[in-house]
């Protein structure tokens, strides 16, 4: 019964800072006049698929961008772009830091894989199927879009990625040294000496 009820603690402490997580990036987005895709979200979703794996990866991509789209109204085919390529990222992610320590450099190196693989999804398939430019004209005007996303997201990577991922995980790992402090005695009855 301790058990299911601290279970149920830790899942609504990841889902309280899932949706936090959400708002706080929705809110980046609608500041208005900043520079276009300066914003948390990738720096975000890594972490988040670093501590909680794939599926929550996956879901906080994809609805970062659902969320925006709605609540600005331009919910497109564009979406589908680009909720596609945010939600791959996000799978890519979780698998990339299977085997890789959650640092500032790692976050990086991953911010520039992406970012490079979502602006060329994004970038070069939705201007020539919807609004029919060229393949040149599109990858003309990519180059500086892209050199912009790549400042932003690097450099939320280096500070941003970190510090969110010791916030997810902060809780997790106090909660089982705690545990772990209960279950344990100070003092073993077999063996007298302190442990």
């Amino acid at each position: 019964m301790v058990f299911m009820e601290a279970s149920a603690k830790n899942y609504f402490k990841m889902f309280f800072k899932f949706f936090l997580a959400l708002f706080l990036c929705l809110l980046v987005r609608l500041i208005p006049l900043r520079a276009p895709n300066v914003e948390p979200i990738f720096a975000t979703l890594m972490p988040f698929s670093k501590a909680y794996g794939a599926v929550v990866g996956f879901s906080f991509a994809v609805l970062s961008i659902l969320l925006f789209d709605v609540v600005t109204g331009t919910l497109g085919a564009q979406t589908f772009f680009t909720v596609t390529a945010y939600g791959m990222l996000g799978l890519a992610s979780a698998y990339y830091f299977e085997k890789r320590k959650a640092e500032k450099w790692a976050f990086a190196r991953f911010a520039i894989f992406g970012t490079l693989f979502f602006d060329a999804f994004t970038g070069l398939t939705v201007g020539p199927i919807f609004f029919h430019q060229s393949f040149v004209q599109s990858l003309v005007g990519q180059v500086p879009f892209t050199a912009l996303h790549l400042a932003g997201n690097i450099t939320f990577a280096l500070v941003l990625s970190p510090a969110i991922y010791n916030f997810l995980i902060r809780k997790k790992d106090l909660v089982s040294i705690s545990s772990l402090k209960e279950k344990q005695p100070l003092i073993s009855i077999l063996n007298p000496k302190a442990i």
